[in-house]
């Protein structure tokens, strides 16, 4: 019997469309002769959608776009069931429809935390980061406060909540114009402003607390950017680094998604071997550190006299067509194909471990013994107990 992964795409960030583009490649690619699928997609008020796998798929290959509404021929729903409440009340009925659940969702609500606390309360394995990493990653403050304490390098930065008194001067002495400042819990440069003046500062800051209480300031680095992809639980495939040559001022939402000569890549970076292994080292410490699982995309920045320093990680990258995640990993001979097949066994492996733990006080001279590994959980495998 298939496994049957439920894709989980759209949202409640601003991340939205950006999710939804995502999704075309992880739909795209998952190996129709081993896994059935469920494309579920969230709207941006929180209702989920089941589609039909089958039809749904041959929508996305024609280039349409999946609206989330009755209306639509294109995407035939096969029902319309759940509000985000009706689904923490129900997590049973997710089981019975899913075997595992792949999440193609940024920011918050499916970043964040949110939806990797509700799978593993439905029992339901997934892909990615768990809850912890997931919510550590999501927030850029407290993620650089974790890798700087590690004695990791970090760019210098302040963080402002929504309620503090902003002092300009004290600012902008310690941290030096142009400054960036950026909401805490959102990616694809949602909300980013490049900070010139003192006179634009305000008007800067309370742009990003449009869209969170928090905020982060950092220093603008003279250098050129670069990103690192990861592969999985333990065993760690990183990539070579691929560098972001923006042709705007800085790589902005515009120049990810709306100019399509926003940005060149160059995958991999032409940078020297020392250079590229202090990178693929930094990214791999940083993973562990913040206990990512899965997947992770690392981003970088070198300074102009040569050091490296961390940007962030980002638990969900994008899988769109610009997207380097995947790119990166094909340089190592991970085709898009298998790195879903990979990321999916990495889901599998984990519940199973997970599931092998205690859950009652043990006895005394009692011992645990771990079961071996297998290819897949035994849930995935009995399907009747599914009611599939």
């Amino acid at each position: 019997m298939k496994i049957v992964v439920g894709v989980l795409f759209g949202g409640q960030s601003a991340e939205h469309d950006i999710s939804i583009r995502s999704s075309k490649f992880v739909i795209e690619h998952l190996d129709c002769s081993k896994y059935d699928l469920l494309p579920i997609g969230i709207d941006k008020q929180g209702e989920w959608f089941f589609f039909n796998g089958e039809k749904f798929r041959s929508s996305i290959a024609q280039g349409h776009i999946p609206l989330f509404c009755k209306e639509n021929p294109n995407f035939p729903l096969i029902f319309r069931a759940f509000t985000e409440k009706e689904l923490l009340l129900a997590p049973s009925a997710l089981r019975k429809m899913v075997d595992l659940i792949f999440p193609v969702l940024h920011g918050p609500y499916g970043e964040d935390g949110s939806l990797q606390g509700l799978m593993q309360l439905a029992n339901i394995p997934y892909v990615g980061s768990a809850v912890l990493s997931s919510a550590i990653c999501m927030d850029k403050i407290v993620m650089k406060n974790l890798l700087k304490s590690a004695a990791l390098p970090v760019v210098r930065y302040l963080s402002l909540h929504c309620a503090d008194s902003i002092d300009v001067d004290t600012i902008v002495a310690k941290l030096k114009l142009p400054l960036f400042v950026k909401p805490a819990n959102l990616g694809s440069s949602v909300g980013i402003s490049k900070i010139r003046t003192k006179k634009e500062f305000l008007s800067c800051v309370h742009q990003a607390f449009l869209y969170d209480e928090h905020v982060i300031i950092e220093e603008c680095i003279e250098g050129r950017e670069f990103e690192c992809s990861i592969l999985g639980n333990f065993d760690l495939i990183v990539s070579p680094p691929g560098e972001i040559i923006p042709s705007h001022e800085f790589y902005s939402y515009t120049a990810k998604y709306l100019d399509p000569d926003g940005a060149i890549f160059e995958v991999p970076a032409q940078i020297d071997l020392p250079t590229i292994e202090k990178m693929q080292h930094l990214a791999a410490r940083a993973y562990k550190v913040l206990r990512c699982e899965g997947m992770a995309r690392v981003d970088f920045f070198l300074r102009q006299s040569g050091e490296v320093v961390i940007n962030e990680l980002n638990t969900i990258p994008g899988f769109t067509a610009i997207s380097l995640y995947p790119r990166l990993l094909q340089l190592s001979g991970i085709t898009p194909s298998e790195l879903i097949d990979r990321l999916i066994h990495c889901a599998i492996d984990r519940f199973e471990k997970r599931a092998a733990l205690r859950t009652t006080l043990q006895a005394e001279g009692d011992v645990t013994i771990f079961p071996s590994q297998s290819t897949h959980c035994d849930r995935c495998l009995d399907k009747q107990n599914l009611g599939l």
